[in-house]
């Protein structure tokens, strides 16, 4: 039998200011907590990187965005980031880090519509372990396989119910694209909108990037670098991760666009990334099947935009 993996967790509650601890290895949930029971609610995932947690701002106001979207009342930030707190601090006491690069801690915070027939909604915060896979596949890349998502790219305005631009716990087509890429030899998935665009991965955003040389002028080379990325409207998540490297990457020089992006886009660049608050910046190393610009390149790019990433505080 495996052993659960390290978990913390702790509560929202107007009687613990700094959040309440419970016990991660007993039942905490309602059989009929409507989160459980229906996928009704939202959540964020954040990474604390020695004791800090990133874009934590970002992610609260993601949640707050996400919790506006389904008409959900859901506790306000200051209590949040006080749970997040606790629950980082308590996880790095029981857990501690073998090393300096070990110690990195998933953070969620998840808020339900609360058991059936009650008016209050259930509000947790939990700390665990980061996934193993997730920091290979920054180091090696990742092989993608583009899916059809099975909307026009045109369809979260005209239907803003389907909830497209909101980070809700309804996972399950997300998970079921994931287990076909696995199926199928791949890591993860690039969505693709029924009209042919670029869209977002179940649980990251699309990046792309040219890298180009020419003469300067004077006898020297300039090199110019271009980071692109889906336009938002057309029904994907706003990334965290994404415009914090955005932000950064603009300050050291790169130039910055949005799409639209078709697969030839991908095809044509010279690098490709699924980037996320837990994995971070993973390079594609193959979209199905077909190689991504050289090794070197992508090779060169991961490591400028990761040394960038790495400086992003919260």
């Amino acid at each position: 039998m495996t052993a659960p993996a390290p978990l913390v967790l702790v509560f929202l509650d107007p009687a613990h200011p700094a959040g309440r601890i419970a016990d991660a290895s007993k039942p905490q949930l309602m059989a009929t907590d409507q989160g459980a029971t229906r996928g009704d609610g939202v959540f964020e995932s954040m990474l604390a990187v020695g004791g800090e947690i990133r874009k934590i701002q970002a992610h609260l106001d993601r949640l707050q965005g996400s919790a506006r979207a389904i008409d959900l009342e859901i506790p306000g930030q200051d209590g949040w980031r006080a749970a997040a707190a606790t629950a980082v601090t308590a996880y790095r006491e029981q857990f501690p880090a073998a090393t300096p690069e070990d110690d990195e801690v998933v953070v969620k915070l998840i808020a339900s519509r609360g058991p059936e027939g009650s008016d209050t909604p259930t509000a947790w915060v939990q700390a665990s372990p980061p996934p193993a896979a997730g920091r290979r596949q920054r180091e090696t890349g990742i092989d993608v396989v583009l899916l059809d998502r099975g909307y026009d790219s045109t369809v979260a305005e005209r239907a803003p119910w389907l909830l497209l631009g909101a980070k809700t716990l309804s996972y399950a087509v997300n998970m079921a694209a994931l287990r076909h890429a696995h199926k199928v030899g791949a890591d993860d998935v690039i969505f693709t909108s029924s009209d042919g665009r670029v869209l977002e991965g179940p649980t990251s955003t699309v990046l792309l990037a040219h890298y180009e040389t020419s003469d300067d002028g004077d006898g020297g080379t300039r090199v110019t670098r271009r980071l692109i990325t889906p336009q938002l409207d057309s029904g994907i998540l706003p990334g965290t991760s994404q415009g914090a490297l955005f932000t950064a990457a603009k300050e050291a020089g790169w130039e910055l666009g949005y799409g639209p992006l078709e697969p030839e886009d991908l095809f044509a660049a010279d690098a490709v990334w699924l980037i996320s608050s837990i994995r971070l910046l993973a390079p594609v190393n193959h979209i199905d099947g077909r190689e991504i610009g050289t090794v070197e390149i992508r090779k060169q790019l991961t490591d400028e935009l990761s040394e960038l990433f790495a400086g992003i505080g919260g």
